[in-house]
């Protein structure tokens, strides 16, 4: 939105508010397992029947292994072939149904993960639409864009499987536990005696591989950010006209290098725990064979039944072997779910009060009482700025950079509130009107244009999504450019590339003004759009705003002092304060600052003028050329260029519109 709407103007620099860090927060709190699961709660019938496959998945592994047992100490002592046949058709059949149960398990296992990202996602990216113009300032485009991207996708896994392993490990564990314990207990207490040394080193690998998981996500949002200042085609223009290819290539180099060298030790971590565990793996099942083998020797136990213990085993310690790695993994998984619920967790700065009314109609009666704004730390942008615009009139404001201009024109769309003072609407406080409705009645045209990587038709009706075809071509005729619309081979169907870069400046000003003129607001907030433009350009400019101005509601941030001679009210500000105020020609007889930027600019434009084209038998310009020869006042309080003079149309006053 900064993009959107150019300079900040007023000195603002938020660089105090930190959005973008995580604090360091508990690891593991009951609220926010909680929180967790609270995302689970829609899809609750689904996750039922999750259980409901692990749980018959889980019985069908315990068959297996008795089978196998039965076969040993039973039908091959006996030679009963039947029965062998039985019990191997068994062991085909077993793992073929819990295999099937496997499939729908996963199947219903990713359709409630996806939907839980699906939601996860939305809410994040709505709750940022929600965010005041303070925290976009903030914040850079590409760590927002890993948050959305790289975070949520990175927390699937623990979505989608960790969570689901938890509890099919669980029920295994449990299971397997029930069904050794009655077949012999001392072997089973040899075997959950080795427990313990799959379950103690977990905590600590799991705080290094949080730690690890949350540096590894910070610096991929570093990496994004450095990818998307320099790859668009602003940061692609700026870094070849400097020369800077070599400089950004090392730099993303370095930050790749940081990132990779994270990413090697989050992986390494815990790898000598987990080889530990592995050779516990082994360690169990020799024990079994030593102990049960001197309890067969001694007739005190079947052969089968060690088979099918050792067997056992395998759903005994590899389950808790990964619930230790579920517990590694999860920690890591915090991480990423802290660093949503960071966002998530920022209150909005600008929302409806309870009770907002909802304004259907507004007649564009404009008025600042005693309105005061700082951006934060620092000299306030705005003390006490008072004024009325009454509907259908054009308020200029003009002057130099950092003297509130722009502030004053955020603070009517309520992209900020005042810190004191108000603003009214037709006699409503903004801040008791919603912000649907207030904004509803409000557009604007600044320098910096943007535009969709879209058609000019999707571009347009990004204002009115149920305006006709007629609607844009009556729009663009107003706007002075339909008729290099139509000239196109897909006309307004044409692609206007990212930012709009396939047109000129002039045209994209144009297709802005035609958008305007289809949401036909009440109120119009401009910044004028002429200042850096050629001669011809500025003219089709000048003439597509006449439509747009008459009979609306203007503030209008000026830079050419050529374009306020018809303003029914100039405001001079300087350093956030009113200094003067009046018509230009008030202005002007005051002899105050405006008179003295006025003349001592105007003095400068027909000096150069004159050296670039007499004005015929040495003659001096008279107070009738000027508006041909009125200057333009910079941001900086500079003279413009002097080749790019008003074109005629506009003598005696730019903004006229049929208003005054």
């Amino acid at each position: 939105m900064g993009m959107l709407f150019g300079g900040l103007g007023g000195g603002m620099w938020p660089g105090h508010i930190n959005y973008g860090r995580v604090e360091d927060r508990p690891l593991l709190t009951r609220a926010k397992v909680l929180r967790i699961l609270g995302y689970f709660r829609p899809y609750w019938r689904n996750a039922a029947l999750v259980l409901l496959c692990i749980a018959t998945s889980s019985l069908l592994g315990l068959v297996p292994p008795l089978l196998v047992r039965e076969a040993i100490d039973v039908a091959i002592p006996r030679g009963d072939g039947s029965l062998l046949n039985l019990l191997v058709l068994g062991m085909i059949v077993v793992p073929l149904l819990a295999g099937l149960v496997g499939v729908a398990q996963n199947y219903l296992n990713v359709q409630v993960g996806q939907r839980v990202m699906f939601d996860l996602r939305n809410q994040l990216y709505q709750h940022l639409q929600g965010m005041s113009l303070r925290f976009f300032t903030a914040t850079r485009t590409g760590e927002m864009m890993s948050r959305l991207n790289n975070d949520v996708a990175g927390i699937q896994g623990t979505v989608t499987g960790t969570m689901v392993n938890v509890v099919t490990n669980a029920v295994t564990v449990t299971s397997t536990l029930v069904v050794i314990f009655s077949m012999d207990w001392r072997l089973s207490l040899l075997a959950v005696g080795i427990l313990p040394l799959f379950i103690l080193p977990t905590r600590r690998v799991g705080r290094l591989r949080h730690n690890l998981s949350r540096e590894t996500h910070q610096q991929q949002a570093e990496l994004s950010a450095h990818m998307q200042e320099t790859l668009n085609i602003s940061g692609y223009l700026l870094m070849k006209v400097f020369g800077r290819d070599q400089y950004e290539t090392e730099r993303f180099r370095q930050r790749s290098q940081t990132l990779m060298d994270l990413q090697v030790r989050q992986s390494m971590v815990g790898r000598w725990f987990f080889m530990t565990l592995g050779l516990f793996g082994a360690v169990g099942p020799a024990l079994i064979y030593l102990v049960g083998g001197h309890l067969a020797i001694q007739q005190q136990l079947t052969v089968g039944t060690i088979v099918a213990f050792v067997a056992y085993l395998a759903r005994l310690y590899g389950p808790v072997s990964a619930l230790a790695n579920v517990h590694v993994d999860f920690m890591a998984a915090l991480a990423l779910f802290d660093r949503i619920f960071h966002y998530l967790d920022m209150a909005p700065e600008i929302v409806d009060r309870p009770g907002a009314l909802h304004l259907d109609r507004a007649e564009g009666h404009l008025r600042f009482e005693g309105v005061s704004f700082s951006y934060g730390k620092g000299a306030p942008a705005l003390e006490e700025i008072s004024f009325e615009a009454q509907p259908g009139q054009l308020v200029a404001l003009v002057g130099p950079s950092g003297a509130g201009k722009t502030t004053i024109t955020y603070l009517i769309p309520r992209f900020y509130d005042p810190t004191a003072g108000a603003i009214f609407l037709d006699g409503h406080d903004l801040r008791e009107l919603t912000l649907a409705s207030l904004r509803s009645h409000i557009g604007m045209v600044t320098q910096e244009v943007y535009l969709f990587n879209a058609t000019i038709r999707e571009n347009l009706r990004y204002a009115r999504p149920d305006a006709t075809d007629a609607d844009l071509v009556a729009a663009c005729q107003a706007a002075h450019i339909h008729d290099f619309i139509a000239s196109l081979p897909d006309g307004y169907d044409t692609l206007v590339g990212e930012r709009g870069y396939r047109l000129s400046g002039g045209e994209k000003q144009r297709i802005a003004i035609a958008r305007v003129i289809l949401k036909d607001p009440r109120i119009l907030i401009l910044d004028e759009a002429t200042s850096s433009l050629d001669s011809e350009s500025e003219a089709h400019i000048q003439a597509a705003l006449q439509p747009l101005l008459r009979g609306r509601t203007t503030i209008a941030i000026a830079h050419r002092l050529s374009t306020v001679l018809a303003a029914d009210l100039i405001l001079v500000l300087d350093r956030g304060r009113i200094v003067e105020r009046g018509t230009h020609a008030d202005l002007l007889a005051r002899g105050g600052l405006y008179a003295r930027l006025y003349e001592q600019q105007f003095q400068r434009e027909t000096r150069r003028a004159r050296l670039a084209e007499p004005w015929g038998n040495g003659r001096e310009p008279g107070p009738g050329d000027e508006a041909a020869t009125a200057p333009a006042w910079t941001d900086d309080g500079d003279e413009a260029d002097p080749t790019a003079q008003p074109p005629g149309p506009w003598r005696g006053g730019p903004w006229h519109g049929g208003m005054a």
